[in-house]
């Protein structure tokens, strides 16, 4: 039994090397993109789906890929505005108990066994995260960039959060709670802006690259 599991744990590393691999050869000339994160359950009717068609659309006219889950909801409102612009749509999916299905509007469809190898995907190839309303995975990838820019693994990047009134209750906590005991300082809030229209994230995408000398020249974004 002990040296089936020995067998099993060294079989998984060439698996886990096939899908760095795959990852690696279908995304390293993606150029500049956005990933966009939220939740699946939000359907078509809601304000923030509609939202993220917008921003999407906005985005990809500019010249970014768009990078999402590969799901429904948000994921799916995100890679359906990449289509309206000249950017690519890009689903990195994740194989789950409760399977989860690529949506319509997919240009490169990628799909993953392990979460840490997708989340790599996530942050090699992103210039920039959005992070909509969502649930548990959702605040996962926010804080998880957050974490790596705190800690110097990565350099800062802009990281947006969609929608002032879902998440403000979450940074009032954050700044009531872990600042007053210590855990967290209040220099920690600059790595993230929160935006409630569009156009703002394309001013934050500009005026970030024109600072640190990015290498994409960001046009104006014109309408929604």
């Amino acid at each position: 039994m002990i040296e089936d599991l020995k067998k099993s744990e060294t079989w998984r590393v060439f698996r886990i090397q096939s899908e760095l691999v795959e990852g690696f050869e279908t995304l390293y000339d993606l150029g500049p993109a956005v990933s966009i994160f939220g939740s699946a359950r939000l359907k078509e009717d809601s304000y923030y789906y509609q939202q993220a068609v917008i921003l999407s659309k906005m985005l990809s006219k500019c010249g970014f890929s768009i990078i999402t889950g590969g799901g429904p909801g948000i994921m799916e409102a995100a890679n359906r505005g990449a289509k309206m612009g000249k950017g690519k749509s890009v689903g990195l999916n994740i194989e789950l108990p409760s399977e989860q299905y690529p949506n319509n509007y997919l240009d490169i469809n990628l799909s993953f066994r392990y979460f840490f190898i997708r989340k790599l995907m996530f942050i090699k190839y992103s210039t920039a995260f959005v992070i909509f309303p969502g649930g548990y995975g959702t605040a996962d990838e926010l804080f998880e960039a957050m974490t790596l820019v705190q800690t110097g693994k990565i350099e800062s990047f802009p990281i947006i959060l969609f929608g002032r009134e879902y998440w403000q209750g979450l940074i009032d906590w954050m700044k009531n709670v872990p600042v007053t005991k210590g855990a967290l300082s209040p220099e920690d809030f600059v790595f993230f802006n929160v935006i409630d229209k569009p156009i703002e994230a394309c001013i934050l995408l500009r005026e970030h690259y024109k600072f640190f000398g990015g290498p994409l020249q960001i046009e104006e974004c014109k309408g929604e």
